[in-house]
């Protein structure tokens, strides 16, 4: 089964479950979206987890999604404030507000995928990090990592050398420590932004995952990719929800959704996030886009300062009961068995 027939199916199938379900519920969670109405995070995630939701609370609870309500970087605050009862948050929007969630992005220069690190990253999530509260004031449903960051770039490159003094877009988090050690001028912009400002010349390259080659558009802009196995990066993602929209659920279609949330409703994130990535090389290679692996001596360069990084982070968020170095190797030990885990995917066709 190729690529796009199993999204028809998955999201197909999604949708056949929302159509069983009743048409009234009594309680509507109104959902706000960014990403375009082609992310998949529009047509996998949110029409996946009402669908579940749904047969979960036997149709008392239901999503609405509302796309657009405010940029990226706002959606915290959006929920936060009760203009959305929930959305989904990317956490290098908000720097010096989430220091912990630097943890599945440090790159590992192995290859793995989206689903296992983001079902990993939930077991460590609950057992590791939710302690710190760095999400205080929302409830957190579910958390994710996206695809293999890599570099995009107007002009082909192939060394770190040719990338040195280029504006490259960052999108915060570990974005910004690897282009500094890089020796790029980084341009925070949302991934939303990125097609404007290189075609424009504004950027020479960005820094952002295979998805976004074709969510964003960002392949007709900026044809070459220079790769690292595994990513440059990864980036951290939660579905957050306002916890007063949470208390008038009752208590039990509260744990009716917890079931399906948590470590499922993270994989699906994942899945979505693999399934994207694929079809953005897809749209890419169509277009004639080139891609070129990072040389062993530059990546043995960013081995060295990934360590500094690490290093440096867990000193500086290790505090009281938390130790982050021992969170980090829990993450790894997860993520290992996580990929050996079932896939979401089966599940999602099957609904």
């Amino acid at each position: 089964m190729n690529n796009a027939t199993r999204l028809m199916i998955g999201a197909a199938a999604a949708a056949s479950i929302g159509l069983a379900s009743p048409a009234l519920a009594q309680t509507t969670i109104n959902v706000s979206s960014w990403g375009g109405p082609n992310h998949g995070i529009n047509t996998i995630v949110w029409p996946t987890w009402k669908a579940w939701i749904e047969e979960a609370t036997e149709g008392r609870v239901t999503l609405q999604v509302t796309e657009d309500l405010g940029p990226p970087a706002s959606q915290m605050a959006l929920v936060a404030d009760g203009v959305a009862d929930a959305s989904w948050i990317f956490h290098g929007h908000m720097p010096g507000r989430f220091e912990l969630t630097k943890l599945p992005e440090f790159p590992t220069f192995e290859a793995f995928s989206s689903e296992a690190a983001s079902s990993a990253y939930w077991e460590t999530f609950e057992a590791h990090l939710a302690q710190a509260g760095e999400h205080r004031g929302l409830e957190v449903m579910a958390v994710g990592v996206h695809g293999p960051g890599q570099i995009f770039t107007a002009d082909k490159v192939e060394t770190f050398d040719e990338l040195e003094g280029q504006r490259v877009r960052t999108g915060g988090g570990l974005m910004s420590d690897l282009a500094d050690a890089i020796g790029v001028t980084g341009v925070a912009l949302p991934p939303t932004g990125v097609y404007e400002a290189a075609s424009q010349g504004v950027i020479d390259g960005a820094m952002l995952t295979l998805e976004g080659l074709r969510s964003f558009r960002v392949a007709e802009v900026l044809p070459y990719t220079l790769t690292v196995e595994g990513g440059f990066y990864r980036g951290s993602f939660a579905i957050v929800m306002n916890p007063m929209v949470w208390d008038r659920v009752s208590a039990e279609d509260r744990e009716a959704i917890e079931s399906v949330s948590g470590e499922q409703l993270s994989r699906l994130f994942g899945y979505m996030m693999d399934a994207s990535d694929e079809r953005g090389v897809e749209f890419a290679e169509e277009l004639g886009n080139t891609f070129t692996q990072a040389s062993e001596e530059d990546i043995a360069m960013l081995k060295g300062v990934t360590d500094e990084l690490i290093e440096a982070w867990a000193d500086k968020v290790s505090r009281g009961e938390l130790d982050a170095r021992e969170a980090l190797s829990f993450f790894r030990e997860q993520l290992t068995e996580a990929a050996e885990g079932e896939s979401i995917e089966s599940r999602v066709v099957q609904q």
